[in-house]
């Protein structure tokens, strides 16, 4: 009986989302691979394990290669995952990928016009006519410069609905190999950050 402990073995599930994801990549001939591949794996009446046994046979321990490694059986939500690949398969399509996405992301290749920079993602780079937002977990006044503090500005976060303050600094009009500075004033101490960040602009690589 199972204690706990021991080593999780392949999953048959996972045959079947890399499925989709190659007939999504229109390569059929794979698809239909990793479907036998998937129902290989069944055991008798033809359910699906959560697990099959990836070592040599053991049969004292009624362990074969490829088939059920005494897991859960049946694990229902691979057989749904199973049904649903053999209506993808028969339409040509991932029948249930939301066409909204595909619209939004594959055709008409829509892109994020920000580069976030966070106090764990401190981005030192990024492209060319995109705006800069800044996240933080408590609101500030973000006090900036595009001209190595000849002139400065100031910007004030707003709470977002996760609790995230924001600040979207116009970056996106500054030419190619331009300098943004900023640093914090935090209101609820009142202190200064006391640190000056700097990101350039133009730089692909930011992406």
């Amino acid at each position: 009986p199972f204690d706990g402990t021991g080593q999780g073995r392949p999953w048959p599930l996972l045959a079947g989302e890399r499925a989709h994801y190659e007939l999504a990549a229109g390569r059929r001939e794979k698809t239909a691979s990793l479907l036998a591949a998937l129902e290989g794996s069944a055991g008798p009446g033809g359910l699906l394990p959560e697990q099959v046994w990836d070592g040599a046979d053991l049969p004292e321990r009624e362990l074969r290669h490829g088939r059920p490694s005494g897991s859960a059986m049946p694990l229902v939500w691979a057989h749904s995952e199973h049904i649903k690949l053999l209506r993808s398969l028969r339409d040509g399509a991932v029948f249930d990928m939301p066409p909204q996405g595909v619209k939004r992301y594959i055709e008409d290749k829509t892109v994020s016009p920000f580069r976030t920079w966070r106090f764990n993602n401190k981005i030192r780079t990024m492209p060319e006519g995109k705006t800069l937002r800044v996240e933080l977990l408590d609101p500030a006044t973000v006090h900036w410069s595009t001209d190595n503090w000849a002139t400065a500005h100031d910007s004030h976060t707003v709470e977002n609905a996760f609790g995230i303050h924001l600040a979207d600094l116009p970056a996106a009009s500054l030419p190619e190999g331009s300098t943004l500075l900023f640093t914090f004033f935090w209101p609820g101490t009142g202190d200064w950050e006391n640190v000056d960040f700097s990101v350039i602009s133009g730089d692909q690589d930011g992406q």
